[in-house]
């Protein structure tokens, strides 16, 4: 069942994701794929990869947080938000990002597994900050995303050559606006993931946090010190790329680059 669902969930990723390319470098819509479909084989995706994970996920013992399944989890959360977004804005243009990314999360899901148990009588306040941390890091990801779309549509603006999937983007003020929108839910939710983390955090260097809380922190300060910049000078373009970019590698660093370290390192 688990093989099954894992092929579902890796082949309809790749459609959707090939979908969602072509309709970029497709100018003519007649020869454009149906955007209908390309957002169908999308959930259906999500639904596989969503049954696949509850079968990797709970466990008798608790809930199996090893890296890689908490690397699926997450690329899930991403796919969810994005699809549900993909509803009503313009943000189609993440999904050839997006979900072959997730279709190679599932992949190494499946080929390095891991047990690293969250026990299933844990804290509310543990459960709640695991929950936002997930969510924050879905959300900056799919803004890193965007950043990196907008990188090249300013660079290709710029040399005077908007061709190829250029045309097809959203014009670059309507880019922007959708980065801070993500940046700033994202850092919501972040705050809300800090601050919980602080109410059962007792020895970070017992516990083997130090480094993700000092990373964390230090990620919220880049988003922080960005949309301050936003609202007071009105930072937009490659400053606004920059920052972003900068914040979500740190972020990546500490949700993902500690706990590879701790688990597939040092096998703590």
């Amino acid at each position: 069942m688990k093989i099954a669902l894992l092929l579902s969930a890796v082949l309809l990723y790749l459609a959707g994701g090939i979908i969602f390319t072509l309709r970029l470098f497709r100018r003519e819509e007649r020869t454009r794929p149906s955007r209908t479909i390309g957002l169908l084989l999308g959930f259906g995706a999500l639904a596989a990869h969503g049954a696949l994970l509850y079968l990797n996920l709970y466990t008798q013992q608790g809930l199996n947080f090893a890296f890689f399944n908490a690397v699926s989890f997450a690329a899930w959360v991403i796919c969810l938000l994005y699809l549900l977004a993909a509803l009503a804005r313009p943000v189609e243009s993440l999904g050839m990002v997006l979900l072959p990314l997730a279709a190679l999360t599932l992949l190494l899901e499946h080929f390095f597994p891991g047990v690293r148990l969250l026990p299933p009588h844990a804290d509310w306040q543990l459960r709640g900050h695991v929950i936002l941390s997930i969510l924050a890091y879905s959300v900056l990801t799919m803004a890193a995303v965007q950043a990196i779309l907008m990188a090249i549509q300013d660079r290709h603006l710029r040399s005077h050559h908007p061709g190829g999937f250029i045309r097809s983007l959203p014009p670059l003020q309507t880019m922007e606006g959708l980065l801070f929108e993500m940046i700033t839910i994202g850092f919501i939710l972040l705050t809300l993931a800090l601050a919980s983390g602080f109410l059962f955090l007792e020895d970070m260097f017992a516990q083997h946090l130090v480094h993700k809380t000092l990373l964390s922190i230090l990620a919220w300060v880049v988003f922080a010190v960005l949309l301050w910049g936003r609202y007071r000078f009105g930072w937009r373009g490659r400053t606004a790329i920059r920052w972003t970019l900068s914040g979500f590698v740190i972020l990546a660093l500490a949700y993902f680059g500690s706990k590879a370290v701790l688990e597939l390192i040092l096998k703590r």
